[in-house]
């Protein structure tokens, strides 16, 4: 980008990630209980918008969409960076969650486990083993 131009101004403030789902009362379900998401109540039919700390999420509910779980490496849809992942992993796994990485420390510096939604999107959750002090 031209450092110049009037777009090197504009501060990134936030994301949140989009998501098409067959069954919205389930994924909401799901985030809530096994990752701690809250739903922000947002009157949008077909819609939830969620919230964990800094993260979002934004679910549609579309029954005509191609199943996440049929788009193979492609359903996966997020790194969440955590500070607690083994507490994180443990309810995971209490909540019965499909997990489909378990909980490992990484050569590349991560402990970090992988998870699929109830639609089939996979999601990595890690923590940095040695954080920068």
């Amino acid at each position: 980008m031209n450092p110049e131009s009037s777009a090197a101004n504009t501060t990134f403030t936030g994301s949140a990630h989009v998501l098409a789902v067959h069954d919205l009362a389930a994924s909401r379900d799901f985030y809530e209980r096994v990752l701690g998401f809250r739903d922000l109540q947002v009157a949008a039919p077909g819609w939830c918008f969620m919230q964990r700390d800094a993260c979002r999420l934004h679910i549609g509910e579309c029954p005509e969409a191609i199943p996440a779980g049929d788009t193979g490496d492609h359903s996966y849809y997020a790194y969440f960076y955590v500070t607690a992942a083994a507490e994180l992993f443990s309810n995971a796994q209490a909540e019965g969650a499909e997990i489909i990485k378990p909980l490992q420390d990484e050569s590349w510096g991560m402990r970090e486990f992988a998870l699929r939604t109830p639609d089939g999107h996979r999601i990595m959750i890690g923590q940095p083993i040695n954080p920068a002090g």
